[in-house]
């Protein structure tokens, strides 16, 4: 009688929670820092918007608060961080210039961003435009968040502050549009008369924008011209911040990488193929599920050209042809493993073999290696279970590369990854694809995965006893 394999069912609560495993247990202190960095806030998505002065930078930043509506966002103005003017400065305030950048406290919006991208609260100061100075009394309370705007129009002036931006849209309004605006504006909200805003304007206004604003232009991702207006524009940037939001951070660090997304299906099977009290029957069974979503995922990044059929029907269909060179390479013997799913995806595919010996953290020394002759010819899938420090993986891609296999034809295959081996890999391969099940917390003192699965190769093939 056949081993009967767990419902998947039955573990789809636990799926929730973080679980150790592995042959070895990670010392108390390993575990104790995976779970505080497991437990970390994720690092927020920071836009910068910038433009003229009443170039509609504010309704950009409304629309894209509105449409985010199921996630956290918290607007910055820039307008916050002025300086109060001193005594002196008040009685001759028609002389100051607002619009210069030695107007605002810099540091202290720099200090807003930073503490607020490490998950903590700031209190932002309330400024006064009537009379020119903050509130010494009050403040506004900003909460961490998964989104933060940063509006205003000299927002891309400081590199420091350019850095702390993940996105920067430049709102791009025509300046007659821009000044009828501002006249509406201070004369209502700010209550000034016509006559000293068109004297600021012309005095100040436009030759900082000319100065400051618009050069700061070219740092921009996005330009959105009629601000507001565009709605095209705000729901792509929209859709982009979403993807974003949706990716693990190491993945906007590096686009190559790509990390399935995550079901209840597929969390459900790593806390089967985490848990050290499976049976390896189970194991096995769910791990090639596994196995079969990634390799099916990554032949999706694989090229395609456009073909023709005629149907049953007589009606032509167009779709696409698979990408015809190709072939899998597995890092022994872990690799091998996924070396099934692979066969039943692509008929009769040719697959290789790279045995590298493992030594601790430094997997640099090459056993054996059989490949196909043509394989500077082919794309190539490279299969390695888990992704740990990274050095075994990047002397195979050199092998490769040595072959004459370019490095954008490489995709490499595996269920976890440790932040580290990413790193490891990306840095120094950067056009090369990673496609990957899930990203693990780190890795502790004996260079093992954790939370991870423990030695792969053994408890897939049953040798770990």
């Amino acid at each position: 009688m056949p081993e009967e394999t767990t419902p998947i069912d039955y573990v789809m609560e636990k799926a929730l929670g973080p679980h150790f495993s592995g042959l070895r247990s990670p010392t108390a202190t390993s575990a104790s820092a995976a779970f505080a960095d497991a437990n970390a806030p994720r690092q927020p998505f920071v836009i910068g918007v910038s433009g003229g002065t009443a170039s509609g930078k504010t309704t950009v930043c409304d629309m894209i608060i509105q449409q985010l509506h199921d996630h956290r966002v918290v607007l910055v103005n820039q307008d916050s961080f002025y300086r109060g003017l001193t005594p002196e400065e008040s009685k001759r305030v028609h002389e100051y210039n607002f619009d210069h950048p030695d107007a605002f406290d810099t540091e202290q919006l720099l200090d807003c961003i930073q503490k607020l991208k490490s998950g903590q609260s700031y209190q932002v100061p309330i400024y006064d435009f009537k009379n020119h100075r903050r509130c010494s009394d009050s403040f506004r309370q900003v909460n961490a968040s998964d989104v933060i705007i940063l509006e205003g129009i000299l927002v891309f002036h400081d590199q420091r502050v350019r850095n702390l931006m993940n996105m920067k849209i430049f709102v791009d309004t025509d300046a007659d549009v821009r000044l009828a605006r501002r006249i509406r504006r201070d004369t209502v909200e700010r209550g000034r008369d016509v006559n000293s805003v068109l004297e600021q304007y012309a005095k100040f206004v436009k030759p900082a924008f000319d100065d400051f604003v618009l050069p700061s232009k070219k740092y921009a991702d996005v330009i959105i011209p009629r601000g507001g207006d565009n709605h095209v524009a705000i729901d792509l940037i929209v859709q982009h911040i979403r993807t974003k939001l949706g990716q693990h951070d190491l993945c906007k660090i590096y686009p190559n990488v790509t990390v399935i997304q995550s079901t209840f299906q597929i969390r459900g099977m790593h806390t089967l193929i985490r848990d050290r009290e499976i049976s390896k029957h189970d194991f096995v069974f769910y791990s090639d599920r596994l196995i079969r979503l990634v390799v099916e995922h990554g032949l999706g990044h694989l090229p395609f050209t456009e073909k023709q059929v005629v149907t049953p029907t007589g009606s032509v269909y167009t779709g696409v042809d698979f990408c015809k060179k190709l072939c899998g390479v597995s890092i022994v013997r872990s690799g091998e493993s996924m070396e099934n799913a692979l066969r039943a995806c692509c008929k009769g595919i040719k697959i290789g073999k790279i045995l590298i010996h493992r030594d601790g953290d430094n997997g640099k020394q090459l056993i054996y290696e059989k490949l196909p002759k043509d394989i500077s010819e082919r794309h190539v899938l490279l299969l390695d279970p888990v992704l740990a420090t990274g050095n075994s993986a990047n002397q195979a891609i050199e092998l490769l590369m040595q072959k004459g296999v370019p490095e954008s034809h490489i995709i490499f295959l595996n269920l976890i990854s440790a932040p580290e081996g990413i790193h490891c890999v990306c840095k120094r391969f950067p056009y090369l694809k990673i496609v990957t099940s899930e990203i693990d917390v780190a890795l502790n003192e004996e260079f093992r995965v954790i939370p991870g699965m423990g030695e792969f190769g053994d408890r897939y093939f049953g040798t770990d006893d």
